[in-house]
């Protein structure tokens, strides 16, 4: 891809995020979406592959139908209460759309369908924006209208959401289809704890891109797009492998690693809200990814197959590349110790 066509997408991503996230007025946020939308076809469609272009044919069609039923929602709202201010959702058929399109651009269940799919037709460093960067507009639109929001409908779509990426995960092979699967269940313990305390949200939002992160780019690293291909990945980079079993154990929440952490402030706070039953729903379903996540640990670190390819160990990478997964690694498993202080925070 073209050097100055790669920074005028990636500009136009920091200007739409940009936008959505400082904007008051709903028009403003509809604009930095729109822009973030068209920004990142370029980087989907970039490979020139059938299955690249109809990823991003997808992409463009599912956002733009999520960007409509937004814009459709605050016209609604602005019709009845006279009012454009995001804060200001007050109308129950304005929430009810608005619900719906942050739920379709994020990939909720039941709106998830499009985005396994994207991310299998797209390359690991496209799909890890996807995954992070571009998830966080609407879920800043959703922090400023969490007030306005239905709590049950958030709850029921939270909990689909979380069984269904771990049932879908189950049985995939595709290294990325596996990590959308748990994108979308971690989205439903966020959506799930959205109303009784959005700076938990946000909070889990942010430990998840930091577990993520290191993940993506320690697959794009070494190359591994399937799990037959995992199994013999360990003799390219082997300590970069032997820590990506850590890192999948943090993404799956095992203590005392990061990922713990979001899990065990949620259903703690489910409890303080009197949703015993729903916290230990939600945890129980939160197993189905932990086997997921450990068997991809299995294929990376343990499987020895009998007759490995010989690769040459790849030990002078580049070494500004290597410092950057080293620091996300780093957080991605230590940060367990920090939790005093986020509960004196928040």
């Amino acid at each position: 891809m073209n050097p100055q066509a790669k920074l005028l997408s990636i500009t136009s991503l920091f200007l739409g995020s940009t936008i959505t996230i400082t904007s008051n007025h709903w028009i403003m946020a509809w604009t930095g979406l729109e822009i973030n939308t068209l920004a990142i076809l370029p980087l989907i469609s970039k490979s020139h592959h059938p299955r690249a272009i109809e990823a991003a044919t997808k992409y463009f069609l599912v956002q733009a139908a999520a960007s409509a039923l937004l814009l459709f929602s605050s016209m609604t709202n602005a019709w009845y209460t006279g009012q454009w201010d995001i804060t200001q959702l007050t109308h129950p058929t304005s929430c009810l759309l608005l619900t719906t399109a942050i739920s379709i651009k994020l990939g909720l269940v039941p709106f998830h369908f499009w985005f396994p799919e994207v991310l299998q037709g797209t390359s690991l460093t496209t799909g890890l924006l996807l995954a992070t960067a571009l998830k966080f507009p609407p879920i800043t639109l959703l922090l400023l209208t969490s007030p306005s929001l239905n709590p049950t409908l958030l709850t029921i779509m939270a909990v689909a959401s979380t069984a269904l990426g771990g049932w879908a995960g189950l049985n995939q092979t595709q290294t990325r289809k596996i990590l959308a699967f748990s994108s979308i269940s971690h989205l439903g313990w966020m959506a799930i704890i959205l109303v009784y305390s959005p700076k938990l949200t946000l909070i889990t939002f942010y430990l998840y891109c930091l577990m993520t992160i290191p993940i993506f780019l320690t697959l794009d690293t070494i190359k591994t797009l399937k799990l037959t291909t995992m199994s013999t990945a360990w003799t390219k980079i082997p300590p970069l492998t032997a820590t990506l079993m850590l890192m999948l154990l943090s993404l799956a929440g095992l203590p005392p690693l990061t990922g713990f952490l979001p899990k065990w402030l949620i259903i703690q706070e489910l409890t303080k809200q009197e949703m015993t039953p729903t916290a230990t729903i939600i945890a129980l379903l939160s197993l189905l990814g932990l086997f997921f996540y450990l068997r991809l640990a299995y294929c990376a670190t343990i499987t020895l197959p009998p007759n490995s390819i010989n690769h040459m160990k790849q030990w002078q990478t580049n070494k500004s590349t290597k410092m950057f997964i080293t620091t996300f690694i780093t957080l991605s498993i230590m940060l367990l110790p920090l939790s005093p202080m986020i509960f004196t925070t928040s």
